[in-house]
């Protein structure tokens, strides 16, 4: 049944867990996913972060799979924004979903942002949870009034555009400040994703005299490159791929 109706599998989980997951599944299962189960769409729920487009090359090269991708967080307990299936966009969260409101603040001034205009997501709607158990002051920090409603504050930074779609940057508390140029981790990781030899990355933060913040990529390898791949290598890659004072100057294999 599943496959003659050409199903549609809901999933939620990071874009690095997608990488490992359907490279160990392209190892085990030499047949086409969607012939196997007759999936031919994924729908990405997501928090923090959008499907690499690397990995979504990678999922429609080898198994034939498109994607859409959503946003939730544990606090919203469900969903808060979709693309439509009609109309998605790639590397975006959708619009909000039917009952919820979602608006873009100044994480400061707390004043709301128009059109294309980078700032906090805050969302209000009934899947919004009520509080931190036994937290009072963490609950309170968690949510501001705005325009007479009680909005949770998610602490992503992204952007709405002229059809009401949301584009997520990254976590508020991950940016990277390297000599007053701020570098957000998630773009960075995205292209790494784009290296031939790289499965996973993480971006974080770390000290550095003259910079007072620099870039460290912290990398699992593919199997085949982890005898040839080097933080040299990386570098010299990164360079032609992004701004220097994105490139990652300390590389770490784990």
């Amino acid at each position: 049944m599943t496959s003659q109706r050409h199903g549609t599998l809901y999933i939620g989980v990071t874009s690095d867990l997608a990488a490992r997951e359907w490279q160990h599944y392209s190892k085990t299962n030499p047949d086409s996913f969607t012939a196997k189960y007759g999936v031919n769409r994924l729908v990405w729920y997501q928090e923090f972060e959008t499907m690499p487009e690397a990995i979504a090359k990678r999922l429609f090269d080898q198994f034939g799979l498109r994607y859409t991708e959503g946003y939730g967080l544990t606090e919203t307990a469900a969903p808060s924004h979709s693309n439509p299936m009609n109309n998605p966009k790639r590397q975006c969260l959708g619009i909000p979903f039917i009952g919820t409101d979602a608006r873009v603040i100044d994480p400061e001034s707390l004043a709301e942002l128009g059109t294309d205009e980078t700032g906090e997501i805050i969302v209000h709607g009934p899947q919004v949870f009520l509080g931190y158990w036994r937290n009072e002051e963490a609950t309170k920090a968690a949510f501001i009034e705005h325009d007479g409603k009680l909005f949770f504050r998610t602490g992503d930074l992204g952007r709405r555009d002229v059809d009401g779609y949301y584009f997520i940057t990254d976590r508020l508390k991950r940016m990277i400040n390297a000599s007053g140029f701020k570098v957000w981790p998630a773009e960075v990781e995205s292209m790494l994703f784009d290296h031939p030899d790289v499965q996973e990355a993480c971006i974080i933060s770390t000290s550095d005299n003259y910079r007072g913040e620099t870039v460290k990529a912290v990398i699992v390898a593919r199997a085949e490159a982890k005898d040839t791949i080097t933080a040299e290598g990386v570098e010299q890659w990164a360079r032609t791929k992004m701004a220097a004072y994105k490139v990652p100057r300390v590389v770490e294999f784990v």
